[in-house]
């Protein structure tokens, strides 16, 4: 049996928020419960968020700029900013660091806003 940690973090890496959820879980599922409670007004976050009803719409609603690339079956592709997607790489790549001594196993998902 796995777990899976959802985490949001700031612009530096630094966490803001965790959600559990069984291994099995879809990424989404951690969104739903960390979307609401990110004070940032740009969110960056990978395909796996590429979701109408559950993740876009109600970030929409709220006002967030969005950066999440369109999933490859996207049938209208969606446009988003290249150049500030390539923070999210940055960003991962901080906080894995971070979190490898406090987490020896995957999978983990990291949401990170800026």
């Amino acid at each position: 049996m796995t777990t899976k940690i959802h985490a949001t973090c700031d612009a530096l890496g630094n966490p803001t928020g965790f959600h559990l959820t069984p291994g099995q879980a879809h990424d989404l599922d951690g969104a739903e419960a960390l979307l609401p409670r990110i004070d940032a007004d740009t969110i960056i976050a990978d395909k796996a968020f590429d979701a109408d009803a559950r993740v876009l719409e109600p970030l929409r609603k709220a006002g967030k700029t969005i950066v999440i690339p369109p999933k490859s079956n996207r049938k209208v592709p969606r446009a988003y900013d290249e150049d500030l997607y390539k923070a999210r790489h940055l960003i991962e790549n901080f906080t894995e660091d971070q979190w490898s001594a406090l987490f020896e196993t995957e999978p983990y998902r990291l949401l990170c806003d800026k």
